[in-house]
């Protein structure tokens, strides 16, 4: 420690021992440490609590080594072998319809303009969009479907490329959600819960395992540009209640893709290192007195800037991409903050050891004019959204690599307004939508749960979104009732006290 360290040290021991006598934190922070090292002797025996390592401490079966081999982190995580090293999330904004890509009902065609039985509607809660229409007109899709790959799934013309994957994609008919408006269903299929102000997805992987690149966040998020639609908050993909160097950092299109990582004008930084130096020295001051660990996690924050201002250059320097690659995903590619350009960047982040990307897309919430508002959404993602998976297939990724594609809720088969043989819109609908996986441990040219002829109830295999979420931590090694953190008196994880692991989707 340096002399001007000691110095500020001593000058401020008075003042920091009246602090520590007046700190309930510090306090209560202290006694409940002590107290719970003893309890934890007591429990696991003082040899296994100050063993060597995790796995000496646990006393994995012997018959575990492939989970033994596994270098424990202090969560003692993985919980079991993963099959999932990154995760790559493409959030669809809005409700994409299942009815007119995914989910095929030729039965309706013959039902054009009836109105939906209320044996089907079962009295369902409605938006306040729809919920004073006199009627209920169904309408079918007007796009045509056909079969694609080995594995049959049916898919729409909208989707021309991503249908030739279909062979690669887990396809799950039977979701289900509790929120029928946006900005709670966002939230919930984000976070866990329709109110602000719980860990995202992302944020929780971050929490549980950390980085493996120490240049670059664990956890990274992409918007696509210029897109109207609903909304996006950065508490999507906020830290919540997990200390904050778990927060998604949002990666912007243009000349500084994060904000305020640049030196200012006429600064040549040359001098970066120091200032973070006696910064830290202060800092950790600060943590002596107060015990506020908010002090550490700020810090981490300082420190993984200043690793960025090199490496967030490097990496979203698209240039050395060949044009083959550009091609695979389209034109937009080559246009930054395109979603094309998103997914090519996200590919790039995972290959570079980011954990998990969050892409967002907004303008899926089509209301009116659902048939000219798909075609246009689906132009701009469909050829990205095959690319990205043939992308990972060839570079040997997509094994442990989970893809994920959805919205927050799906779309009713009724016509929101007014129903023509070409037009319709269509409402919000939680209680049976689309998504698709693809890659670590889900099952190729798979197709999970059902829906009624209507398309809007589940009949078979219904999937949660806390059970979508156990899932996708069951994959990345990631028992979801043992990752928790205890904020304001109780223990809280990602899927609350719900979810279970659908195994039917499992390789």
């Amino acid at each position: 420690m340096c002399q001007k360290h000691e110095n500020l040290k001593s000058n401020n021991k008075d003042l920091q021992e009246i602090e520590k006598k007046l700190d309930r934190r510090n306090f209560l922070t202290q006694t409940s440490l002590g107290l719970g090292a003893i309890a934890l002797c007591s429990l696991l025996k003082a040899e296994k609590t100050f063993a060597t390592s995790y796995t000496e401490a646990i006393g994995w079966p012997d018959n575990d080594s492939l989970l033994k081999s596994y270098n424990k982190n202090r969560l003692g995580l993985p919980h079991h072998v993963p099959k999932a090293k990154r995760v790559v999330y493409l959030f669809q904004s809005g409700g994409p319809s299942q009815l007119d890509m995914w989910d095929y009902k030729p039965k309706l065609k013959d039902m054009f303009g009836q109105d939906l039985p209320d044996s089907v509607r079962q009295g369902q809660r409605l938006t306040a969009m729809s919920a004073e229409q006199s009627n209920f007109p169904m309408a079918p899709s007007i796009f045509n479907f056909k079969q694609y790959g080995k594995s049959g799934a049916w898919a729409s013309e909208l989707l021309p490329h991503t249908a030739e994957m279909v062979d690669d994609l887990c396809i799950v008919k039977s979701m289900q959600t509790d929120q029928i408006n946006h900005d709670p269903a966002i939230t919930f299929m984000q976070t866990g819960n329709q109110l602000p102000g719980r860990p995202s997805i992302g944020s929780w992987l971050s929490y549980g395992f950390g980085s493996d690149n120490e240049n670059l966040p664990t956890f990274i998020t992409l918007i696509t540009k210029n897109m109207g639609g609903q909304p996006l908050y950065s508490r999507l993909w906020g830290n919540g209640f997990l200390p904050t160097e778990h927060q998604g950092i949002q990666f912007r299109s243009g000349k500084d893709p994060v904000l305020y990582l640049s030196n200012p004008e006429n600064y040549d930084g040359h001098d970066r290192k120091k200032m973070l130096h006696y910064l830290g020295q202060l800092n950790s001051l600060q943590y002596d007195t107060y015990g506020d660990p908010e002090i550490n996690a700020r810090m981490a924050q300082y420190e993984m800037a200043f690793r960025m201002q090199t490496s967030v250059p490097e990496v979203t320097d698209m240039s050395d991409e060949p044009d083959y690659i550009f091609d695979m995903y389209g034109e937009d590619s080559r246009e930054p903050g395109t979603y094309a350009a998103n997914c090519m960047m996200a590919r790039k982040l995972l290959e570079k050891g980011v954990r998990f990307v969050q892409l967002y897309h907004q303008g899926w919430d089509q209301h009116i004019g659902c048939p000219r508002g798909l075609k246009r959404q689906n132009q701009l993602t469909d050829q990205a959204n095959a690319a990205l998976i043939r992308d990972l297939k060839q570079r040997g990724m997509l094994e442990d690599t989970l893809v994920i594609w959805g919205g927050e809720f799906g779309r009713t088969v009724y016509s929101q307004g007014e129903l023509t043989q070409t037009n319709y819109g269509r409402d919000h609908h939680p209680k049976a939508f689309t998504m698709w996986m693809a890659g670590a441990g889900v099952k190729p040219g798979h197709i999970h749960g059902q829906t009624d002829d209507f398309g809007y109830n589940v009949i078979k295999d219904p999937v949660h979104v806390h059970d979508f979420h156990a899932t996708l931590l069951h994959l990345c090694g990631v028992d979801h009732e043992r990752l928790t953190f205890k904020h304001q008196g109780r223990r809280y994880r990602l899927t609350d006290v719900h979810g279970k692991v659908v195994k039917g989707i499992l390789s």
